[in-house]
Formats: structure tokens, C-alpha cells, sequence
């Protein structure tokens, strides 16, 4: 059974990450056209099924077939009334005759006055208009009138036996008046024509052709001089971190040697008294090990997602593919975090094995669970196409049970059985050593507000362009940069947490194993601070449901930042602290 499944995930993936096959057609073929979504324009995540506003439709409506990104990026397909053939011009055919009603009409006029726009796919390629216009007249008395726009005009982009391109527009034919509060029912007339162009495009780039010609703005250009100040200042924040401490440590390290040269050294003070101390194992290490093990996992699956990136599988018209991507990546990455979790567990000389990976496999899921049951609920009261059928919940559902959760156990048994002894640099005693007060500026809150923003100012001109693509309408296509501004990310933290540990050690505090994570994980913090602002300066979104959705998800991914940086952290302390204390001599 785990088999079968396994395999079925893997030919998922693949369906979902490799180009589409080429589709050619002959004359007088059928071009299908698929009606998606509606939505309001200021509300991204807010969307309903087409066939939710009184529009023309089938008597029977028949769905697409939809991959499991299509579904999860809210994708609801279904057949339509157009009839296009390839290479046919159409001139103002009837679509349908519409008969509204008072609530219809209602229904109607409040879409066009939230700007509701609406989504087409006509070979993978999304077609985008709004519903109907909005005229504003007279400063005082304010007035607007409400238009329906009654006809589609779709021009077709062709290279020899394939489309290239569609384009839809509304403002061919007059729109029709919904002004008259009064109406107790309405006739409309829906038409539609199609033009056919020809084009030198070809079919391999006319994901870039879609990007700059879309309903929606222009894709991002590229920032190259933000990314290279951004570069300049975590090198050289690098440099001095680099130059300073292996300065002070070269001069602690001297001072040391000529004490014991001398033959009557001096009383020891700084990083070097607490050597029997430093060692000491942390508190609660089944959640210790947990956060390193998990944070593992997704840095493996954001490298992955910027490798599929990067080689160009994640385009305009590729429906759902980085989502889907994600949510396959982090089933079969379950192993990576059992084996970290598992071997380092004991290494820790842990006791309960079990309660160690039942709480690695739950540490992520369980609160992304809980977070997502609520927002899927409002979505699904609302009636949005956000919310996960029931077919979809079952298969995610099925994928952790028999993928995710097996493989964690499976890497923490390998992980257990492949690890060895810690083998620390110095012995640790018995009795712990007291922990000497220090001034307000080396707490630990400052600490973690420094280890916190400087990994923070790295990405934060990079967030902006993020957000304004999962939470605006812009179209995000820089991944090499957003490769480049992740190395920079772990680069900069690594550096943090090595000198914020030196200086935790050189205040003789020797607990630094949950203080490197939260330290480097605070980062986590400044990005849900910055979504606030984000929300109330830079977007358009209202209403409680966007709301939910932007707060809720957007706290999911703090916490990935969390786990992943600390994580980061932690491993780059530890093998500093392994270092200096390897090159000192023990009496």
C-alpha cells in the first residue's frame, strides 16, 4: 500500500513541476474555454466559482480535471457555452439569453461595485476582465452609475498550429445600465466574438510573453541595485564579524598560551572558565531536537523549491505548480527531519525515542492544521473557492499518514542507529557553575532583537516583492535573485549567531543551546511585523476574511522562519564553539 502510494505521489509531482506537452491543433478544432474564478479586484486570496454570479451557463455544469496545485491555488474549472474553433473569426454570436431577477440583479450590481473581475483558461493561459463598470458623476450630490458589460471579445495569438496567446475584452459592444434600483427583473443579451492573429512568438516563450502582456501589472523587474546594496552590506557585515572575532579569539588564545608558558597564570575569565559548563545538555531536548530536525526539513524544501525555480518549472500558466510543489516536497522530506531529529537526540543522550519523533512529525503539521481548519472554515461559510473540497483534505490527509509520518519514523530509526557519541571537546562537571549578572545590553532580549533584524535587513527589500505576490497581483518571476537573497539570508545569520554565542560565552553564560535558536529564529518576529505594515501601507485587502487568511497564513510562514533559521543558527554556534574549545589547552 505505502508503495502504491509513494508511487502516485511521485507521478504527481512530476505532473505537476514538468512542462506540459505542446498542444497543436488543426482548423476547425474546438478551443475549449474553461471559466474559473470571480473575485473582488483589492482581495487576492477572496475568490468564487464563476457560475456563483446569475451569468450565462450549462444546464449541466461539467468540471475539469485539476491537479492537486490547480485546486489548492483556489481553481475551480468548468466547461462554458462558447463554442471557438481554431482559426474561425467570430462576429457577435449569441452566447445565451439571461432572464435576472430582483435578487440576481442585486447580486450583480454589488459584484461590479466590489470590482469584481473575472478568470477564463483557454490552454493553460488565464484570461482576465471585470465583471462590469463603475462611472462616478457629481462631486455633491455624489452619484455612480453601474454598467454589466454583456459581451466578450477574445483575440487569439497563433504560431502556425498553436495558441500563443489570449487576450479578452470587455469594451467592444456597449455595456448594459444596472441603474434602475426598481427593476424586478432584467433581459440580457451575452455575445461574444474571437479574432485570430498570427505571431512570430514561439511556443517556448510564451510563458515570458503571458508575464508582460496580463490583466494584471507588469511582472517585477529586475531590483539588481537593491540586491547589490543589499549584498555590499552583508559582505561586509560579514568582514567585520569575521575580523573582529578571529582577532579577539587570536588574542585570547595568545594571552592563554603565554600564561602557561609563564608557568603562573593569571584567573580565568571569559569563554575559557566555563569550558566544564558549556557542554551541559539543554532542557527539554524531545522539543529541542524536534525544532533542529524540522528546521532541517524545510530548508531542504526551499532549496528544492528554488532549484525547480531556478530550471524555469514554475511559470505564469502552470497553474498551482509552486504550491503543489511544496506540499509534495514536504512529505517526502519527513526523512530528513526524523534522521536530524533522531541523531541528534541521541547524541543529546535522550531517553524517549518515541515522544522524540511523534514530535517532530507534529511540530509543524498540527499547528499549520489548526490555523488552516479555521480559515478553511470562514472560506468555506463564505462559499469561496479557497476552500479545500473534502476529496482534497482526504488526499493531503492520506499523503502525511501514509508518506510524511512514515518516512519521519523511518529517517529517525536510521538516524538513531547511524549516530555517534557527541564527543565533546571538554569534560562537563557535575555541579552546574552560577551564572554571573550582566548589564542591560548583553540580555538576552537584546540579544534576540540583534540576532533578530540584521538577518531581517538582509531580506526585507526582497519581502516586499513576495508579499506583493502571494498577497497583490504582481507576477513573480526573479528566482535567481531570490536565490541569491536566501544564501545571503543563512549567510548573515550564521555570522549573527556566531558572534552573539562568543559574546554569551565571554559573559561566562553557558546557555547557549535554546538561546542560539531563538536568537537566529527571532527573525521570524521582524517579517510578522513587517506583514503588518505591509498590510495596512502597501495593500488594498479588507473585509475578515482576507484578513484571517493574510494573519493566519502569514503567522504559518513566521514560524517556518523560525524553525529554519534557528536551526541555522544553532549548527553554525555549534561548530564554533567546537572550534575554540578544541584549540585551547585543558588542565
Amino acid at each position: 500500500m505505502l508503495s502504491l502510494l509513494t508511487n502516485y505521489f511521485v507521478l504527481l509531482c512530476l505532473l505537476t513541476v514538468v512542462n506540459a506537452d505542446e498542444k497543436k491543433y488543426s482548423d476547425k478544432d474546438n478551443v475549449i474555454v474553461y471559466v474559473n474564478k470571480v473575485g473582488p479586484y483589492s482581495n487576492p486570496q477572496e475568490t468564487y466559482h464563476y457560475y456563483s454570479l446569475p451569468v450565462c451557463r450549462p444546464s449541466k455544469i461539467v468540471s475539469k480535471d485539476l491537479t492537486l496545485g490547480e485546486v489548492l491555488s483556489g481553481d475551480r474549472m468548468a466547461h462554458s457555452l462558447y463554442e471557438i474553433k481554431f482559426n474561425e473569426e467570430i462576429s457577435n454570436k449569441q452566447l445565451c439569453s439571461l432572464t435576472l431577477n430582483y435578487d440576481e440583479i442585486n447580486a450583480l450590481r454589488l459584484a461590479i461595485e466590489e470590482f469584481y473581475y473575472f478568470e477564463f483558461v483557454i490552454d493553460d493561459i488565464p484570461l482576465r476582465g471585470f465583471v462590469g463598470q463603475i462611472e462616478e458623476t457629481n462631486l455633491f450630490p455624489h452619484k455612480h452609475h453601474i454598467y454589466v458589460y454583456t459581451h466578450h471579445h477574445f483575440d487569439f495569438h497563433l504560431n502556425n498550429n498553436q495558441i500563443i496567446y489570449v487576450n479578452i475584452s470587455t469594451k467592444d459592444h456597449p455595456p448594459t445600465s444596472l441603474d434602475d434600483d426598481s427593476l424586478r427583473s432584467l433581459k440580457l443579451e451575452y455575445t461574444y466574438s474571437a479574432k485570430w492573429h498570427q505571431t512570430e512568438t514561439i511556443y517556448k516563450d510564451r510563458a515570458k510573453y503571458i508575464a508582460n502582456t496580463g490583466f494584471f501589472p507588469e511582472t517585477l523587474e529586475i531590483h539588481w541595485l537593491s540586491v547589490i546594496n543589499s549584498m555590499v552590506l552583508v559582505f561586509l557585515l560579514m568582514g567585520f564579524v569575521v575580523i573582529i572575532l578571529s582577532r579577539i579569539l587570536k588574542h585570547d588564545l595568545n594571552r592563554m598560551t603565554d600564561e602557561d608558558d609563564d608557568g603562573s597564570p593569571e584567573e580565568e575569565n571569559g569563554w575559557k572558565i566555563i569550558h566544564t559548563d558549556v557542554f551541559r545538555f539543554p532542557a527539554h531536548r524531545e522539543l529541542f531536537c524536534s525544532i533542529l530536525g524540522v528546521g532541517c526539513q524545510f530548508l531542504s524544501i526551499f532549496t528544492g523549491i528554488l532549484l525547480f525555480a531556478v530550471c524555469g518549472m514554475f511559470t505564469v500558466h502552470r497553474h498551482g505548480s509552486l504550491m503543489a510543489s511544496g506540499v509534495i516536497l514536504y512529505a517526502f522530506t519527513s526523512c530528513v527531519a526524523g534522521y536530524v531529529s533522531g541523531k541528534m537526540y541521541r547524541q543529546l543522550q535522550g531517553e524517549h525515542w518515541t515522544w522524540n519523533i511523534i514530535l517532530t512529525s507534529n511540530l509543524f503539521i498540527v499547528p499549520f492544521f489548526l490555523i488552516w481548519s479555521i480559515i478553511n472554515t470562514v472560506a468555506w461559510a463564505h462559499g469561496t473557492t479557497q476552500a479545500l473540497p473534502y476529496t482534497t483534505v482526504l488526499i493531503l490527509a492520506f499523503m502525511w499518514l501514509f508518506v510524511g509520518f512514515p518516512l519521519t519514523v523511518l529517517g529517525g530509526i536510521f538516524g538513531k542507529n547511524w549516530a555517534t557519541n557527541f564527543d565533546a571537546p571538554c569534560r562537563t562537571k557535575n555541579i552546574a557553575r552560577e551564572i554571573p549578572q550582566v548589564v542591560w545590553y548583553r540580555t538576552s532580549f537584546i540579544r534576540m532583537l540583534v540576532g533578530g533584524f540584521l538577518p531581517f535587513s538582509a531580506i526585507s527589500v526582497e519581502l516586499y516583492y513576495i508579499f506583493s505576490t502571494f498577497w497583490g497581483r504582481e507576477q513573480y518571476m526573479l528566482y535567481g535573485i531570490l536565490t541569491i537573497v536566501f544564501l545571503i539570508l543563512l549567510s548573515v545569520t550564521a555570522c549573527i549567531s556566531i558572534a552573539l554565542t562568543y559574546f554569551q560565552l565571554a559573559a561566562e553564560d553557558y546557555r547557549w543551546w535554546w538561546q542560539s535558536i531563538i536568537t537566529s529564529g527571532s527573525t521570524g518576529l521582524f517579517v510578522f511585523l513587517y506583514a503588518i505594515f505591509f498590510y495596512f501601507n502597501r495593500s488594498k485587502m479588507r473585509g475578515a476574511l482576507q484578513t484571517l487568511q493574510f494573519f493566519g497564513y502569514t503567522s504559518i510562514a513566521c514560524y517556518v522562519f523560525f524553525l529554519m533559521l534557528g536551526t541555522v543558527g544553532f549548527f553554525s554556534s555549534l561548530r564554533f564553539i567546537r572550534y575554540i574549545y578544541v584549540n585551547i589547552k585543558m588542565d
